[in-house]
């Protein structure tokens, strides 16, 4: 489960900009592939050396740089060196702990984004940085690891058909963007359907196992809402950014995917809403159960204070009690008990305590 502060005691003492890995590694080994394209022509390849993109940069064409492991200071400062980025901003890309953010360097922008996916095996939400750097034809992405949403982008780039290829970097960026929004709306239909079981259960038979979920489901809405609720600031600053990297036409865009940023967060609140009304329904049939239990044992002991009093008046030790002497008293006693409780459990009954 995805923690919600990371250590940040490697950076203690460190001065700004200096390139330490903040999280989890989660891969061994740094892949890059970098896909070259225009309207007319397509290349796609694997880089072995970080040396052999740097000629792609000043290409006419849109250049896609995509970089799956963050944790090798070397390659990221190298990275910085020839694409001239600051310091801070590759400290800010090695730490996985930062918030959902635009900043505008003026040559290239930069974006932070999480993507967020179901990890089936743990059946938990794991969440993933991505950050972006768009400049003049070209976009660096750096991913934690292998494994993203952006395939169908890949797809589209390699059939030539559509928009993509007859764009320039900055749709390459929105593509990217509107794919991890996209993917949100499936997390969210995913944690719908949990939610929507949880109430069955509740309703049915809530148990401490429910409890748990409950409590599951509320610490992934808190991961969501951290991840997701930044991320209008980002593309509303994009939209409005004064940026030449950014073509007016691709703005109608953005204005898209921020009304899906608005929708998704939309969605997180109520399912927010929706989990504090199930922890409150939760308690409450726990609290009336607790109630049915102490009326019924209320009950019982009621009924047995008019038993206790008859036989408490045959235990007195005096020397002369004539019923004593009945043939008949101990089952007269008994039948006069069974009577009591019996007459008792009608009245409760009408009543409508039991």
């Amino acid at each position: 489960m995805p923690k919600l502060v990371k250590k940040r005691s490697k950076k203690t003492g460190l001065p700004p900009g200096a390139l330490i890995h903040i999280g989890d590694k989660k891969t061994e080994n740094v892949e890059i592939t970098l896909i070259d394209y225009d309207e007319a022509q397509y290349q796609e390849r694997e880089i072995k050396k970080i040396e052999e993109c740097f000629p792609f940069k000043d290409k006419p064409v849109v250049t896609w740089l995509n970089i799956n492991g963050i944790h090798d200071a070397e390659i990221m400062e190298k990275i910085g060196e020839y694409f001239g980025l600051h310091p801070l901003l590759l400290e800010d890309i090695m730490n996985t702990d930062q918030r959902p953010k635009i900043e505008d360097f003026g040559d290239y922008i930069f974006i932070i984004l999480k993507m967020i996916y179901n990890n089936e095996k743990k059946n938990e939400i794991e969440i993933e940085q991505v950050s972006l750097i768009l400049g003049l034809n070209f976009v660096i992405s750096f991913q934690e690891k292998e494994g993203d949403v952006f395939n169908s982008i890949r797809e589209r780039i390699r059939r030539g058909k559509g928009k993509m290829r007859k764009s320039g970097a900055d749709y390459l960026a929105y593509s990217l963007m509107d794919a991890i929004v996209d993917s949100y709306f499936l997390i969210l239909e995913g944690t719908g359907e949990k939610i929507e079981e949880m109430e069955e259960k509740l309703i049915a038979n809530p148990t401490p196992k429910t409890l748990q979920g409950i409590h599951n489901l509320k610490r992934d809405m808190i991961f969501l809402r951290k991840s997701v609720w930044p991320l209008r600031e980002v593309i509303s600053g994009l939209e409005r950014t004064e940026s030449s990297l950014i073509e007016e036409s691709t703005g109608i865009y953005l204005r898209d995917v921020y009304d899906h940023s608005i929708q998704v967060i939309d969605t997180i609140e109520t399912f927010r809403d929706m989990i504090s009304g199930m922890l409150d329904i939760y308690l409450s049939s726990i609290s009336n159960k607790m109630n049915e239990v102490m009326k019924l044992l209320t009950i019982i002991a009621t009924i047995f204070i008019p038993l206790t009093f008859i036989a408490g008046i045959y235990g007195m030790n005096f020397a002369y009690m004539p019923e004593l002497q009945w043939r008949w008293g101990y089952f007269g006693v008994l039948f006069i008990m069974a009577v009591v409780s019996i007459t008792m459990l009608i009245y409760f009954r009408k009543k409508k305590w039991l």
